[in-house]
This record gives C-alpha cells, structure tokens and sequence, in this order.
C-alpha cells in the first residue's frame, strides 16, 4: 500500500518538511519548557499535575520528529 507522502509532488514535500521542522523545533522547545518548569515546582510545592505535564506531550514530539524522517525518506527515494 503506498504511502500518502507519495501522492505528494516533489515541491510539496520540501514545503511539508521546512513546516513540519518548525512545528517540531516550537513543540520541542515547549517540551523542554514545561520540563524546566515540572522541575522548579516539584522543587518548590512538591508533586503536583506540572510534574506530569511533559509526560503527556513528549510522545506527540515523537510523532512529529517520525514524521519529518518519512518526509525525508520520501523525498530520499525519488532522487
């Protein structure tokens, strides 16, 4: 079964993989935020809901960081 990506044109691909990049850099950097921010308030009130908050959007990085590798296989394979 072909992917979606290939039903793509090559200019299209590169235009979803510089947005997908950007997505990904902002919903890292908010990643990285909220870790800092878990930290410094288990530190300062002890457990509470912002200790846990990063753990429900690090898989979403993931996702996104997996589908900028299948954005680049496809534009890999049809060079």
């Amino acid at each position: 079964m072909p992917s979606i990506l290939s039903t793509y044109t090559k200019e299209e691909l590169l235009k979803k993989l510089k947005k997908q990049k950007k997505m990904t850099f902002v919903q890292g950097f908010l990643v990285f935020l909220m870790i800092i921010v878990a930290i410094f308030s288990t530190i300062e009130e002890g457990v509470s809901y912002l200790t846990f908050l990063p753990l429900f959007f690090i898989p979403m990085l993931f996702v996104m960081l997996n589908e900028v590798k299948k954005i680049k296989k496809e534009l890999d394979s049809r060079r």
